[in-house]
């Protein structure tokens, strides 16, 4: 164990809990040369036997009954996911995107698992007439919508000195302008029909850090969370409500397969995830149907953050020493304590 000083905190001041002397010299290079060759930055233990998943659906049935729900990018990935679990609970789901075969083949699953009927409904959510046309047809199907999902979206990782215009712009498209025309066409048709809704947005624990080599991703996430924010203030009035999930990591498909497609990138991911596991499309799904619920009629404008506590893992300057064991610490004590107070 360290015994602190009066001070408890300066043990991890930026001279002291790295061994350095005075001047910053031969003890801090000592220590930085241990520290990085000792094997501290190995995984952690097994920790993620304490934070098991819940499979199954969190809210009670019918919760959705008689609600009609839409899900952009409902065909694959989070989306599909939280169909499945708004139409179990009742839900009358309406999902889109641009290809249509993989939703018609979505709804075909989803509706002969829950027995509630799915509409497939193709929309390039970059086209403001396309997505007029789809709400049109949404519409004429189901009525206009209780619960918005805006879901869609696109990535891939690129040095920014090597990211072209239209790199940009196929994201930002995607991700900012399909949200905000979905959105702006949908609650503009809501208000007129004096119909409430709640809106939700799936952004990214990025949008609110930032980050490199996702510079368009970023960049359109915070927008949408600005958008969102925004409405939460101006639309209460009209009925709506807007929140947001910021998800960590979670293995899908189609996301892992342009972000990570060696797999090594999954192996840090865990190892900086304090409770040592990704997450599963099955409880992103149930917190978004949460939000979306009566049950949650009183949240709006929330940000939430469902990482299993990866930004503030990466956030902390010194989070990295939960990897020193009880042994080493007792090796950087004595070299601490060698310092004499200097």
């Amino acid at each position: 164990m360290l015994v602190a000083p009066v001070d408890p905190w300066s043990w991890f001041g930026p001279g002291r809990a790295l061994g350095l002397d005075k001047h910053g010299g031969t003890s801090s290079l000592l220590f930085q040369s241990w520290f990085h060759s000792s094997g501290v930055l190995q995984s952690g233990p097994p920790q993620s036997g304490f934070f098991s998943p819940i499979d199954g659906v969190m809210l009670p049935a019918g919760t959705f009954s008689n609600r009609v729900a839409f899900i952009t990018g409902g065909g694959t990935g989070l989306g599909r996911a939280m169909t499945t679990t708004l139409s179990q609970l009742g839900a009358q789901c309406v999902i889109a995107s641009r290809k249509l075969d993989v939703l018609q083949h979505t709804a075909e699953e989803i509706s002969s698992q829950t027995g509630n009927k799915i509409h497939a409904v193709q929309c390039d959510v970059r086209d403001p007439q396309a997505v007029s046309r789809c709400v049109d047809q949404m519409e004429s199907q189901t009525g206009l919508p209780d619960v918005i999902i805006n879901n869609a979206a696109g990535n891939f990782v690129c040095p920014s000195e090597r990211l072209s215009p239209n790199g940009w712009k196929s994201i930002t498209d995607i991700v900012l302008n399909g949200t905000a025309f979905v959105t702006l066409e949908l609650g503009k048709r809501l208000i007129q029909n004096q119909k409430g809704a709640s809106f939700l947005a799936i952004t990214t624990i990025y949008a609110e850090s930032g980050s490199g080599f996702v510079a368009p991703s970023a960049s359109a996430k915070a927008g949408v969370e600005a958008l969102y924010k925004s409405l939460a203030a101006e639309w209460g009035r009209y009925g709506h409500r807007f929140n947001i999930i910021q998800p960590g990591p979670i293995r899908t498909k189609g996301a892992f397969s342009r972000m990570d497609p060696t797999g090594a990138f999954e192996k840090l991911m865990i190892n900086r995830i304090p409770t040592g596991r990704l997450g599963k499309p099955s409880e992103i799904a149930n917190l978004a149907a949460y939000m979306s619920s009566s049950y949650a009629s009183w949240m709006s404008g929330a940000v939430i953050r469902f990482d299993g506590g990866e930004y503030v893992s990466m956030a902390g300057e010194f989070n990295e020493l939960r990897r020193v064991t009880p042994d080493q610490w007792t090796v950087m004590e004595a070299m601490i304590r060698s310092t004499k107070g200097s």
